[in-house]
């Protein structure tokens, strides 16, 4: 059974007139087990590949041999389904005209799906929202009250739909599964893929050599498998006339929870996380309170981390008081080490945005900074990828100037990464 802990990083002491509280909430999962065997409810798994006719021969002749590795690696007993996507989505396996769409997987299964798959051709367009919409009533035709995941590989931009119809679909499947998605090649837009990535509370990255696609679908799907809790919610509660300023994660990777709030209570807001495996995610949590005397003291927040009704963990925010500059002026190293992570993943992406339009003062400033701040956080692999596109003349003060010539795969893994965390504790 899968057990919980939660630990909180804060400096509770504010001064006279201080109504800004901030915390970092570590939340920990062990004996996690895996889905669809030893949670509540069934799991189910979909495979999108990408079959327009970008792909060509070698990248298609990749997808297949991934696709198939990542079905050896679907636990017996999940529902799963192969969808081949063009301009249109289309259900390779199972092969069905109505009713249930996915079926349990076992070996005469994984052998047919398998087979399918070696049929793909690369032909047609690219319309990612019509994968999409096909992956959440296939989801839906079986009503798996478990683990639903996907992986979404492309190798190209969304040509064949408007933004709006894509905005539209991503919508529709928000809350419905999760979806990881990896873009082979260069010819994919990184904020594209990121968009569906993170309303589907997965990750984005790059793939820039075909023949690495196997090992990364493996890696996907075992990771997928080994989440035990198919799903939680992280559960604010702040004090009558108090104010959530905001919710991120912050580690493994950044991301900004705080428009997803939902009411549970008149005091308390649900943020989703998705599934849990063995692991551990950090959370920053920043309140705004009434101002209060000095010496005086009040809980500014309760943490909590629950599935359905059950409370699996929580960890508690304090305030208190004080004229002692010696307590209030102290900077949390764990609050400061992850505004630090949040603000070198919008230097990045800023910065790569500036340099794709041009602007090369402002992203010789924004990559400048980022370079200061991963040297700062020490994040070692930002300052590695960063590197890769800008000569750093120092470090400490950001002082870089754009490289002329830069591989288009060195910027999008920096794009990709840009949100990945570094933990300040061991």
């Amino acid at each position: 059974m899968a057990s919980f802990e939660s630990a909180v990083y804060q400096n509770e002491y504010l001064p006279d007139g201080g109504t800004d509280v901030n915390a970092i909430v570590t939340i920990s999962c062990s004996q996690a087990g895996q889905a669809g065997q030893t949670g509540a409810g069934d799991a189910g798994e979909i495979i999108i590949v990408d079959t327009s006719g970008s792909m060509g021969q070698s990248n298609m002749e990749a997808a297949k041999a991934a696709a198939m590795v990542a079905l050896d690696n679907i636990l017996d007993q999940t529902y799963f389904a192969v969808i081949a996507g063009s301009h249109k989505a289309y259900l390779a396996y199972p092969v069905v005209q109505s009713g249930p769409g996915m079926v349990r997987m076992d070996a005469d299964t994984r052998q047919a799906a398998k087979r399918a798959i070696s049929y793909f051709r690369a032909d047609g367009g690219t319309a990612m929202g019509t994968w999409l919409n096909l992956a959440k009533s296939l989801f839906d035709s079986v009503r798996i009250s478990g683990n639903k995941h996907a992986i979404l590989l492309t190798d190209g931009e969304n040509h064949n739909e408007r933004p709006s119809q894509l905005a539209a679909a991503i919508q529709n499947c928000t809350g419905a599964f999760q979806c990881d998605c990896r873009g082979v090649g260069v010819d994919w837009q990184v904020p594209e893929i990121r968009k569906i990535a993170q309303a589907l509370l997965g990750t984005v990255d790059i793939i820039p050599n075909p023949a690495d696609m196997p090992r990364v679908f493996a890696e996907l799907m075992c990771r997928s498998m080994s989440r035990g809790v198919a799903s939680a919610d992280l559960r604010v509660w702040i004090p009558q006339g108090a104010q959530i300023l905001f919710v991120r994660q912050v580690s493994p990777s950044v991301e900004d929870l705080t428009s997803r709030g939902a009411p549970v209570g008149p005091l308390t807001m649900s943020y989703p996380t998705g599934a849990w495996g063995d692991e551990e995610r950090d959370y920053h949590v920043s309140v705004r309170l009434p101002a209060r005397s000095l010496g005086q003291e009040q809980l500014a927040a309760r943490v909590q981390l629950a599935s359905g009704a059950q409370l699996l963990t929580q960890g508690l925010v304090k305030a208190r008081w004080s004229a002692d500059t010696n307590l209030t002026a102290q900077i949390n190293p764990e609050v400061a080490h992850y505004t630090g992570q949040t603000e070198l993943a919008q230097a990045i992406q800023e910065g790569l945005a500036a340099q794709a339009a041009g602007d090369v003062a402002t992203a010789t400033t924004k990559l400048g900074r980022a370079v200061q701040l991963a040297e700062q956080t020490q994040n070692f692999d930002a300052t590695s990828k960063l590197r890769k596109v800008v000569d750093v003349q120092e470090a400490a003060t950001g002082t870089v100037k754009l490289k002329k010539a830069v591989d288009k795969a060195d910027v999008m893994a920096l794009d990709t990464a840009s949100t990945k965390t570094t933990r300040i504790r061991g």
